[in-house]
């Protein structure tokens, strides 16, 4: 495609002189137009640096793009050939970006409505598996993830808008519990039983004070009695606070005489073999 083609042969001056100005004018307020729109994402709670630079950019070009436009159809140019060409590119960019795209906006979202922030602990599916991490950044493609064991996860902006997320920070608190079996006599009762045990557990370093240490009885035999201690600490803690858990009520069950078994992890229900018939 020749310029001699869009451009018609007799151009005044004056038509050259005010194309130029309004193609200068269009640099001008793209300029501003990109700095007003980074100050004010700057405000906006939630939009990160990358975020808010991608979309001032955005903004900057679009301006350009329609003020050139302006200039040319002012020159008397044939500009539908541009156009032609704009579309074909748009549908080629929509059709290959459509990803990108929806990750951008997802992000957007994520961002603006901070449903995850730098610093918390998440829990997603990924992997064909169920993975908790600590979120390290937030940019406009996908949420960085930083797991326990070492390894870099990256969750699609999109997937996280879509998928279930369990934010584990928001309260700044979280539960956790452990599995306590223990043998007992005929003659101490279950509360004589479970009560050093709960005083153990809201020693150990990390359970928070203030949410208190409750126990739950969900099994009792003639000598037996199953039950789970449940505690409050902080939600990037849950790892360490349960291993001192386990401790300090396994150091209790030794100091009061009597065996048991402490775990953080449920074991599965005990073989009881069937009334004979």
């Amino acid at each position: 495609m020749d310029l001699q083609d869009l451009l018609p042969a007799d151009i005044d001056w004056w038509q050259l002189l005010l194309a130029l100005l309004v193609a200068l004018a269009t640099w001008i307020i793209s300029r501003f137009a990109r700095r007003g729109t980074t100050a004010l994402l700057r405000r906006a709670p939630g939009i990160s640096a990358a975020v808010g630079t991608a979309i001032a950019q955005f903004v900057g070009y679009a301006i350009l793009l329609l003020g050139f436009g302006i200039a040319l159809a002012m020159l008397g140019a044939n500009v539908q050939p541009l156009l032609a060409i704009v579309v074909i590119l748009g549908v080629v960019a929509i059709l290959v970006l459509r990803g990108v795209a929806d990750n951008f906006a997802a992000g957007v979202l994520l961002q603006a409505r901070q449903t995850v922030r730098i610093g918390d602990e998440i829990v997603v599916e990924a992997l064909d598996s169920v993975i908790a991490g600590t979120v390290t950044e937030l940019n406009a493609r996908a949420v960085i993830l930083h797991t326990v064991d070492g390894r870099t996860l990256h969750i699609p902006n999109a997937r996280l808008l879509s998928d279930p997320v369990v934010n584990d920070s928001t309260r700044g608190a979280r539960r956790s519990e452990v599995e306590v079996r223990v043998r007992r006599d005929g003659t101490t009762g279950i509360d004589g039983v479970l009560a050093p045990l709960v005083d153990a557990a809201r020693t150990a370093e990390g359970v928070h004070r203030h949410e208190g240490v409750r126990a739950l009885v969900v099994g009792v035999s003639g000598d037996r009695l199953i039950a789970r201690l449940q505690f409050w600490h902080h939600p990037l803690h849950g790892a360490l606070v349960s291993a001192a858990v386990v401790v300090a009520v396994f150091d209790t069950l030794g100091a009061l005489g009597t065996t048991g078994t402490v775990t953080s992890v449920p074991a599965p229900p005990p073989l009881v073999p069937s009334d004979a018939v």
